[in-house]
């Protein structure tokens, strides 16, 4: 039998490794961002148009609170659930017709099904989101997540295909430079033209470009009036109508080093989104996607997963320069960089209690 004083010096080095366990993180945390808040940002992010959703976390099936019938109006918006029959309005119950839309959301954007107004779910509905309807798509794979508009439009001019794009020469902003957005939609275009034999070419005649891109304020005529700060940050119309506006209310950003508001939008994110709804895709359920409804502040998301690939090739076909094996090469170097975070997570806190087993068994 060792003498007591090693097994004293084994135990402390039991507690030593589990005290020091952190430098094995359970998940990838991004560096802290030293973000300057102002007065105006505070009220601005308080008042993000779906902030109060937030009051019904926990709330199921026979809940009646106080404002639930605007909650019914976002679901209705966005196409989880049918206007009442016998009254003209949305009631602040909570019944058996909200609790079908709600699973079906639930389903659709790829969160725990539960039927509730759980934690999960409260966060998708007051993220920051495309305002293209999740009902105007249909399409939704078994193994694959994309999705289409009614009728799988598309653009037909020959392959292989150019399309034109145009800013609107009245409806722009301040906060970014011209140059900025030409670069950032450049880049964006580009990007779906490296997976399908279409290329997009800027032009100055914006009556006549194939599409028309702008930033308006609240009711600007086309039938879909936005929101305000952090509620539907844009929207783009089905092949081959081209109509291209983004919610002047917002603050775009394209560059988070530079600008630290907290409520800053990633332009580029946004227009490479919906630059796959004037393709002809509709909004996926696998979060890493594009094609995926909401967007948060101050991230940025523009690389194509292979579920956005593979539905805009179903529409166009491949650009014959494009392979999946570089897009492959680059998520699997991502995914296994996270399952052995994963690993060690699981690993790390046995070791311990391992050795704590291998000290009393001496």
């Amino acid at each position: 039998m060792f003498p007591f004083f090693r097994y004293f010096n084994f135990l402390f080095l039991c507690i030593t490794l589990f005290l020091s366990r952190p430098c094995f993180p359970a998940r990838i945390v991004s560096e802290p961002v030293t973000v300057v808040t102002t007065e105006t940002e505070k009220t601005e992010t308080h008042n993000a148009t779906w902030h109060d959703f937030s009051k019904f976390l926990h709330a199921e099936r026979g809940s009646h609170v106080s404002g639930m019938s605007e909650l019914k109006k976002y679901f209705h918006r966005f196409g989880y659930l049918s206007l009442p029959e016998t009254t003209p309005n949305f009631t602040d119950t909570f019944d058996s017709q909200f609790e079908s839309a709600l699973v079906h959301y639930q389903k659709r954007l790829g969160l725990p099904v539960t039927g509730k107004l759980d934690s999960d779910t409260i966060l998708a509905i007051v993220a920051p989101r495309c305002g293209v309807s999740d009902a105007a798509t249909h399409g939704v794979h078994a193994t694959r997540r994309y999705a289409y508009f009614n009728g799988k439009p598309r653009w037909t001019r020959g392959v292989p295909m150019t399309l034109t794009y145009a800013f609107s020469p009245y409806n722009m902003i301040d906060r970014v430079s011209m140059p900025e957005i030409r670069a950032v939609f450049e880049r964006a275009f580009r990007r779906w033209a490296s997976v399908i034999p279409v290329s997009f070419q800027e032009t100055a005649e914006y009556d006549k470009a194939d599409i028309t891109i702008g930033f308006f304020l609240g009711d600007h005529g086309d039938g879909e009036p936005f929101d305000g700060v952090l509620g539907v940050l844009a929207h783009a119309f089905s092949p081959q109508n081209g109509r291209f506006h983004l919610d002047a209310a917002e603050t775009w950003s394209v560059d988070f080093e530079r600008d630290q508001s907290r409520v800053a939008v990633d332009l580029e994110s946004v227009a490479t989104h919906e630059i796959g709804h004037v393709l002809g895709l509709g909004h996926s359920s696998v979060k890493e996607a594009v094609m995926y409804p909401s967007l948060s502040p101050r991230r940025k998301k523009v690389d194509l997963q292979i579920d956005d690939v593979e539905g805009v090739q179903a529409l166009y076909g491949s650009n014959p320069n494009f392979t999946f094996s570089s897009l492959l090469q680059s998520q699997n170097s991502f995914n296994l960089a996270v399952g052995l975070q994963a690993g060690l997570s699981k690993w790390i806190p046995s070791l311990p209690l391992t050795l704590f087993i291998l000290f009393f068994s001496a």
